[in-house]
């Protein structure tokens, strides 16, 4: 539905995409994850045909459906009247405006404000309206640029489940985002962006397969110290981060870190109040892509 070919976007010297490659495929959930300044919202705007690329080819096979990160309105207007403007823009019939918008305010929970104005709804309430637009047109293809920034976790849950409904229905979606526990409830692929470039994509079973290495969260009675300094000379050790008393070790031979990590902690002789491993998420995936790619 979506192939992106050599993706380059400059703004003078600066180079913001740097030569994406990436396709979407019929009827999944495709999760474009990367920290803000990355580059999501250009890619979503020149798949739109908001802006030109300077360079590449890109192809959208499909009718299409925008929700921006932060949509507009004439706020004078009621969520009712604007749908209705949508409707008279393309073309619908009195009748099917009002059916359509009818269906719409409902499926997005807001059919007990459609009256009214739009410049009294809460953020959360225009993302929903606004997802409502996209929908207006029954696409083929939503294009969402942080669709559930602005919603609070039961709203986030709610816009989740209109974007599983859509797909569940025969739709195709290239959903970006940052927050990460969203994506990886969701999407059927990921791809991730940083600084411009794709540093990492495939399904998340793919991913998952080959980034999905244990996390030891070990918590001190004192402040750590250089025990991470040790660790870190250690071959099996991938990376450590430490909050506080808390030391989270990434590792990358579980074989060997089951004794050594444990010998090495007696040798500190300090005390510690509490020892878990738990599998990588999609956050340390994230990150160590990141990492890996700088």
């Amino acid at each position: 539905m979506i192939k992106v070919e050599g993706l380059v976007k400059s703004y003078g010297k600066h180079e913001v995409l740097k030569g994406l490659n990436f396709e979407v495929k019929n009827n999944e959930i495709y999760g474009f994850l990367g920290h803000n300044g990355a580059g999501k919202s250009t890619t979503i705007n020149i798949l739109t045909n908001l802006i030109k690329p300077t360079k590449g080819n890109v192809s959208v096979n499909g009718s299409i459906g925008y929700l921006p990160e932060d949509p507009k309105f004439y706020t004078y207007m009621t969520g009712a009247e604007y749908l209705k403007l949508i409707g008279e823009i393309s073309g619908f019939s009195k009748s099917n405006i009002a059916t359509r918008s009818a269906e719409l305010l409902e499926l997005v929970g807001l059919k007990k404000d459609a009256k009214r104005k739009v410049g009294g709804y809460s953020r959360g309430m225009r993302q929903r309206l606004g997802f409502a637009v996209a929908l207006f047109n029954k696409p083929q293809i939503l294009l969402l640029d942080e669709p559930a920034s602005a919603l609070d976790p039961e709203g986030r849950k709610e816009m989740l489940d209109l974007i599983q409904q859509f797909k569940n229905e025969g739709g195709t979606v290239f959903l970006s985002s940052h927050i990460l526990s969203d994506l990886e409830r969701i999407a059927d692929r990921i791809g991730i962006l940083n600084k411009g470039s794709m540093v990492l994509e495939g399904s998340l079973e793919e991913i998952k397969g080959e980034y999905l290495l244990p996390i030891y969260d070990i918590e001190f009675e004192n402040p750590i110290g250089a025990l991470p300094k040790r660790l870190l000379a250690e071959a099996w050790v991938e990376d450590i981060q430490v909050k506080g008393t808390v030391m989270s070790v990434g590792i990358s031979n579980p074989i060997v870190a089951k004794t050594e990590l444990l010998r090495i902690l007696a040798e500190n002789n300090q005390p510690v109040t509490s020892y878990q491993v738990r599998k990588s998420s999609l956050e340390d995936i994230y990150m160590r892509a990141v990492k890996e790619n700088a």
